[in-house]
């Protein structure tokens, strides 16, 4: 954790070196109009622009009207029915995953994105993906701790940008900037609920025995469920700090009770009597005994937004957010005759659950001025992210009937600070024109703690021969034993530059490098190239080249936990070890090294009158991937883990620089804005994303597991069909927004193409076929300070193609009618009606 005697020390360093600095922040809303500057702050590059048609790279900025015309809820939502190239997949049954679902640009992985607060990097979340989810193996920034509420507008790089942000911005940069205005401000109250019908999921009647002695089913319609009640409020305000200075204070709070889109358990609850006939209480069973489904969550936001002119040639800014998050989510049911089960506690069986309390704090404080021709700034900003695991209605079965049915399961914790300087001037070499240069330097230090749960949450109670009693820790998720406690850090140092200029009067160019030098892993020199030209007024053709890297995360090179896993009643202690243990390296894992990726983008910007037109072709090649293996299991593993001092671990995994892949599509967006006279206005826009990955190469065995045999793949079938079919390869977006005097109407049609759920062969693969996703908003403006409106996401109620009777998970096809694997939500329709009161 951060030192207080070294933040203080980090902030009396910027404001001892405030004299060199001046104000060039951005007018706030609040100014007259004559008084605001002509260009806007774009993400891509450090020079303003007077138009984003000027980009030289591809950028999206969504504006405050959009994010509060969106239905959508949280912000992840909000970006992926508005940016083609940016998907929020599914998750369920996934864990912590659950609480805190990654997003992904360009089908990548999620910490393949970087994530900017006002032009600062975010920490990213503390929770690492471990389970068969898009994204496994990643820690990413959690966006949906971001409340709209405070935000101004969102600007989103579809392009590498490694040597201008550093590491993580691979698939490209998301920028969230945040309300100045020094007064006025809003209160807004939205409340919706689920109403679907589950499409091939049918209503269980009643359970029976058959004419062989086995339960049947009465089975009626699809389902029908309205569930999943979620209300927001939230609010903003602008409020001036003397004459010069401006503090704008945004919060949200949400409630989002769980959905469930569970089918029914048609497994015998039971065990049959001496005779084998079926238990009585089969027929009155509750057997819709999963959740499958959203999480309950219940979310709190305080974001502040604040800057000070200190003097004419000095200003000063801040900005900060606290965010708190409580979750509650199931895991798979344990049923009465499970092995698993303590019938004495659960004579029916029991549905364990997980809970996670989430802490997220940020604190950014910063200088900016003007010294002899210099624009300088100069920040320190803080980040920390808690998560807390527990477990309820469950218990630890080795313990018998003394085991509680709560656990405290521990906490992952990162942190991380990051010190900024960067100074921007304009030099006269000769050329067409003078030559915008910027030079910056940052430090960053990171660190990652895995904290102890109680004794009972990871505890296995041996018999005298030294054999587990049954199976161990806390049933659905064994807390963190003191061989999984973590506690380090790093730092890292970078050098970076920026070079823009114009050619001639049509023909842009920028030239950007970055040095980093980590403490664990090595340096590192990145590289970018990007132009445009213009052809004429009307149509402009840009491109860029770049290299690039991600560092691996320090969950990645530090996370180590062991639990016991029963598996057709056979007791499995299941490790995942950080690369640098005796049980890890004895199975072939190496020091992890840095993605490296090359970044090529090209395309073209045309605009004339009311039509705009871009399109962006890129292509992403990373080498080294990092990736979690395979589960390695067999005789020969266990014995390589005796050898290691792992004695107890019959299975283990770990990550690696397994693979290299090649990333490659196109973007293509196209808007119109209709003047419809009397009738008022309609704007309508199409967005296009055609995205592929391929894995282009899975690195042969470690010496290690070659000499096992090749039975033994540490990156296997399923994995790889994850990485290239997990996410959508194409994705349009369709929008129209028609204005007639109070009344505003927003549809949106969104087509996610065809995804596959994998699995260890072709033949279980489960392909998701393409889906159009509609949502429809009416508004009214009541007044100056009120408006209104009612709408429903998923309006024609669609499910991707249920699972019943489909080769993969049996019985559980029934209980989890759809797959997880699905890119848009399988909860259907979703209504909901908002008010708003601005002042």
């Amino acid at each position: 954790m951060l030192k207080p005697s070294f933040l203080a020390a980090s902030v009396s360093l910027i404001l001892a070196s405030a004299p060199a600095f001046t104000i060039t922040a951005q007018a706030s809303s609040s100014q007259s109009p004559e008084l605001k500057p002509e260009v806007i702050e774009v993400t891509g590059t450090r020079r303003s622009l007077r138009s984003i048609a000027e980009s030289t790279v591809p950028v999206d900025i969504i504006g405050l009207d959009e994010i509060n015309s969106s239905g959508q809820l949280e912000l992840s939502q909000v970006l992926t029915t508005l940016i083609p190239s940016f998907n929020f997949p599914n998750s369920q049954l996934a864990d912590g995953t659950d609480h805190a679902r990654p997003a992904v640009l360009r089908g990548l992985a999620p910490d393949h994105t970087l994530v900017l607060i006002n032009g600062k990097r975010r920490h990213s979340s503390a929770l690492l993906n471990l389970n068969g989810t898009v994204g496994r193996g990643s820690s990413a920034v959690d966006l949906n701790m971001i409340p709209t509420a405070a935000i101004k507008r969102i600007e989103v790089l579809r392009d590498g940008a490694a040597a201008q942000y550093g590491s993580d911005a691979i698939a490209g940069v998301i920028n969230i900037v945040l309300k100045d205005a020094d007064s006025g401000g809003s209160i807004n109250f939205t409340y919706g609920k689920y109403d679907t019908q589950m499409a091939g999921a049918k209503q269980l009647e009643s359970a029976y025995q058959d004419d062989q002695g086995d339960l049947a089913f009465n089975l009626a319609q699809d389902r029908r469920i309205s569930d999943g009640n979620t209300g927001t409020l939230s609010g903003n305000i602008g409020l001036p700090l003397g004459k010069n200075g401006y503090i704008h204070l945004s919060a949200e709070a949400r409630n989002k009770a769980p959905s469930n889109r569970s089918g029914f358990d048609p497994r015998e609850q039971y065990a049959r009597d001496e005779q084998g006939n079926l238990d009585p209480r089969e027929f009155e069973a509750e057997r819709y005994n999963h959740r499958f489904g959203k999480a309950d969550i219940e979310d709190v936001a305080f974001f502040y937004n604040a800057g000070y002119d200190l003097s004419d040639t000095l200003s000063v800014y801040s900005f900060g957010s606290y965010s708190e998050r409580e979750g509650n989510s199931g895991g798979f049911f344990r049923r009465a005759n499970d092995k698993r089960n303590v019938v004495e506690i659960y004579p029916n069986g029991f549905l364990p659950q997980i809970t996670t309390k989430v802490d997220d704090f940020a604190l950014a404080i910063g200088a900016k001025s003007h010294l002899a021709g210099w624009d300088l700034d100069s920040s320190v900003n803080y980040g920390r992210n808690q998560f807390n695991f527990g477990v309820t209605n469950s218990l630890n079965t080795s313990m018998g009937t003394t085991s509680p049915t709560e656990f405290d399961n521990g906490a992952l914790i990162y942190d991380q600070l990051t010190l900024n300087f960067d100074a921007k001037n304009s030099f006269d070499f000769g050329l067409y024109e003078e030559v915008f240069i910027t030079i910056g330097g940052e430090y960053r230090n990171e660190s990652y703690q895995i904290e102890v749960g109680e004794e009972a949450s990871y505890l296995t109670v041996l018999n005298a021969d030294g054999t587990p009693v049954a199976a161990g820790g806390a049933q659905v998720l064994a807390g963190f034993s003191p061989a999984s406690a973590v506690d380090e850090s790093r730092h890292n140092f970078a050098l970076f530059t920026e070079f823009d200029t114009y050619l001639n009067a049509d023909w842009n160019l920028i030239a950007a490098a970055r040095y980093e030098d980590y403490s664990d892993f090595g340096s590192t020199l990145t590289g970018k190239l990007a132009t445009r030209y213009a052809i004429n007024d009307a149509l402009s053709f840009r491109g860029a080249i770049s290299t690039g890297f991600r560092a691996p995360s320090l969950a990645q090179s530090s996370y180590k936990s062991v639990a016991t896993v029963f598996e057709n009643g056979v007791p499995n202690e299941v490790g995942l070890f950080p690369v640098d243990t005796p049980a890890a390296q004895a199975l072939g894992a190496r020091p992890l090294d840095a993605e490296e990726s090359v970044n090529m983008t090209a395309g073209f910007i045309y605009t004339y009158d009311a039509f705009s037109l871009t399109l962006d072709a890129y292509r992403i090649d990373i080498d080294d991937r990092i990736v979690l293996s395979e589960n390695l299991s067999g005789d020969a593993v266990e014995h390589i883990l005796n050898n290691a001092g792992e004695h107890n671990v019959q299975r283990v995994r770990y990550f690696t620089n397994a693979i290299d892949s090649r990333t490659q599509g196109v973007d293509i967006v196209a808007t119109y804005n209709f003047d419809l006279s009397t009738l008022g206005s309609l704007n309508v826009s199409a967005a296009l994303n055609l995205n592929d990955t391929e894995v282009t190469r899975v690195k042969n065995n470690p010496a290690e597991l070659a000499a096992l045999g090749d039975e033994y793949q540490y990156f296997a079938r399923r994995e790889i069909a994850r990485f290239e079919e997990g996410t959508p390869q194409d994705k349009l977006n369709l929008v129209a927004t028609w204005q007639y005097q109070n009344w505003t109407a927003i549809l949106k049609a969104t087509r996610y193409g065809e995804t596959t759920d994998s699995s260890s062969t072709v033949e279980k693969d489960e392909v998701l076929e393409a889906k159009w996703i509609t949502d429809l908003e009416v508004a009214y403006q009541y007044s100056e300070q009120w408006r209104f409106a009612i709408g429903a996401n998923n309006l024609f109620d669609q499910y991707p193609q249920d699972t019943v009777g489909n080769i993969g998970f049996s019985n559980f096809n029934q209980i989890f009618p759809y797959s997880a694997f699905s890119a848009y939500n399988t909860d259907g329709r979703f209504v909901y009606a908002k008010a708003s009161y601005s002042f």
